[in-house]
């Protein structure tokens, strides 16, 4: 029996210390499924484990509500414990691959895009695409880089660095992530 393909949403919210203050609001603007949906990947590295805890059912409560995919950086028994749709993280992190979740891969070059092959990833964030605040002066793939590697991808590719809705149009790519043009 073949596996379900997941819709992966066209809209995904990256969190983090930078934009925790306005994800309650942020997370009811988001696109609903009928306008090609969304997710939120819940990182929050900065908080202890108790707290980064509560800070990911409060969320992910919201998210849920409106609609949207909760995925988790990290393991995926955290993944599985806490209740998310998925995982977050470089392909080689993902594994071993676990059917009941999403598999969304990082990927920044060729290399890791096979990779993501490799395991069956569900989908795909290439970044950075363009320049970034939280990267200032760092190396970017552009419009044309972005798009030669995400032909190489199995799965769908999501558009990370610099993103925002005007420039997903302007790339011409429906799948986009962000995590300033919230903040």
């Amino acid at each position: 029996m073949a596996a379900i393909q997941p819709r992966i949403p066209n809209v995904w919210l990256l969190t983090d210390e930078r934009n925790d203050k306005a994800l309650e609001t942020v997370l009811g603007f988001l696109p609903d499924t009928r306008h090609g949906g969304s997710a939120v990947v819940f990182r929050h590295y900065h908080l202890p484990p108790v707290e980064r805890y509560a800070r990911f059912r409060a969320l992910a409560r919201i998210a849920r509500a409106q609609g949207h995919l909760v995925i988790l950086s990290d393991s995926a028994l955290t993944a599985r414990e806490w209740g998310a749709d998925g995982i977050y993280g470089a392909p080689l992190s993902l594994t071993p691959r676990r059917r009941d979740l999403l598999h969304i891969a990082t990927a920044h070059n060729l290399r890791e895009i096979a990779q993501a092959n490799r395991i069956g990833a569900d989908a795909v964030m290439l970044s950075p695409v363009f320049p970034t605040r939280s990267h200032p002066g760092a190396k970017t793939l552009g419009a044309q880089r972005f798009l030669h590697l995400a032909r190489h991808s199995q799965a769908p590719v999501i558009a990370l660095g610099g993103m925002d809705s005007h420039r997903a149009r302007r790339l011409q790519w429906p799948r986009w992530a962000g995590i300033g043009f919230v903040s």
